[in-house]
């Protein structure tokens, strides 16, 4: 019944956000939200949907990549995929030609992001059960056999993995009948956009908080005054009580991080996100030592699993925000997270976006019943853009997400949005042009 993958379909889908600055921040001043779409079909009419996320210009490349990876996949037999996930995305990356445009980076691990995201989409309806129960019902060998481990032993062994993980078992079956119940926490950024002014900014901050949030991310970086006027006028909204996090986009160097940090310090910043090159391992611990108690908070463009073992292993990261499209996909993420539940540091996702909430949230989730065992101080980043394209959208009560129960990995997005936000020639892109 299981069949073969014969055909991987792409798709460049973009939604034109930039019309109304919804996700504009100090780096990405008009993003318009795109996903490289990757479909994976089978012979026997099942189908795994993936993509990976990017802001528009350049989508077509993430595209190219995935159609180049994805070419791998055709005739794997989907029992297979089932049996051995860390084996298929493995046997995707192998290709030494196309590695040397990586290794493990840039557009072709967004690429290998698309194409494992949907094959984890596949294994979900295969299994007929959302990716997050998939991987939450895994033995601990499970989980960690998928893992490349060759370049993360010298600081987390899949021995020391394996007992870890062996240590949340006995309370797997408590922790899921918690989730089922009470959701996932989360936060907001959908008040905090750099591009909305201060009237637009003071009226989403009261209606979050008559919706019951208890934590709002502010967008920051541009102008340091402006900052801190729009900091207090959160903070003044939102009362004492709530968290308030900034985020900076990477705009700044360290010395004028640690600055940004001390001016927006009388308002209890909780964490202050991307203060620098996401790169910059050195920069992050030296700002993370200079503003604590405030947390430093990075990790949505760490492109591989090394990277974020060098964060964690420097002390350069407090809270650990795992993309679920841009390290390559659904196998790199669990490695993520054993190394930050290792390291004792809470999982907040990077979200938002196009699909990334309905993404994240299965990480999140099988993070909480398997790996790490904890909601303390973890939270998953909401943002209420463009679910209505999805078969499987987000659903919440108040300020959680519930758990998903469709069979997938909650990535597909409907065929008639397919059809008007392909680019550039659907009915979305003609209508605006």
């Amino acid at each position: 019944m299981p069949g073969v993958i014969v055909d991987v379909e792409t798709v460049d889908l973009r939604f034109p956000t930039s019309r109304a600055l919804d996700g504009s921040d100090a780096m990405n001043e008009a993003p318009d939200y795109s996903a490289a779409y990757v479909v994976l079909h089978t012979d026997v009419g099942l189908e795994g949907h993936g993509f990976t996320f990017t802001i528009g210009r350049g989508n077509e490349l993430a595209l190219a990549a995935a159609e180049a990876i994805g070419r791998r996949a055709r005739g794997w037999p989907v029992d297979e995929l089932a049996a051995d996930p860390g084996g298929f995305s493995r046997h995707l990356q192998a290709d030494s030609q196309l590695r040397w445009l990586g290794p493990a980076k840039g557009t072709i691990q967004l690429g290998l992001a698309a194409v494992v995201n949907a094959a984890w989409d596949l294994i979900g309806k295969v299994a007929g059960q959302p990716v997050w129960k998939v991987l939450a019902d895994m033995s601990p060998r499970q989980l960690v056999d998928l893992v490349d481990w060759r370049y993360l032993r010298d600081v987390l062994t899949p021995e020391a993995a394996v007992e870890m993980l062996e240590k949340q078992v006995p309370g797997r079956g408590e922790r899921e009948v918690a989730l089922r119940a009470e959701g996932y926490p989360a936060y907001t950024t959908s008040a905090g956009w750099l591009g909305y002014d201060d009237d637009k900014l003071a009226r989403l901050c009261r209606e979050v908080v008559d919706a019951g949030w208890d934590a709002v991310k502010l967008k920051v970086g541009r102008d340091l005054a402006e900052d801190v006027r729009r900091c207090a006028l959160a903070r003044e909204v939102i009362g004492p009580a709530r968290r308030l996090m900034v985020d900076a986009n990477q705009t700044l160097g360290a010395g004028d991080a640690v600055r940004w940090a001390e001016a927006l310090a009388p308002f209890d910043i909780w964490w202050f996100e991307e203060p620098t090159s996401p790169d910059d391992v050195l920069a992050h611990a030296t700002i993370a030592r200079a503003i604590a108690p405030t947390r430093v908070a990075t990790g949505e463009h760490a492109h591989n699993a090394v990277m974020f073992k060098q964060f964690l292993a420097a002390g350069a990261m407090g809270v650990c925000q795992l993309d679920a499209a841009r390290p390559g996909g659904v196998d790199e993420a669990v490695a993520v997270l054993l190394l930050a539940a290792a390291h004792d540091v809470p999982v907040c996702p990077h979200a938002g976006g196009v699909g990334l909430c309905e993404l994240v949230q299965h990480l999140s989730m099988v993070d909480y019943v398997a790996i790490s065992g904890s909601r303390e101080d973890r939270m998953i980043e909401y943002v209420d853009h463009l679910h209505e394209h999805f078969v499987d959208p987000v659903r919440m009560r108040g300020a959680s997400y519930l758990p998903p129960s469709r069979p997938g990995y909650s990535a597909e997005i409907l065929p008639s949005s397919r059809a008007a936000y392909a680019f550039p020639h659907g009915s979305a892109w003609r209508a605006g042009s």
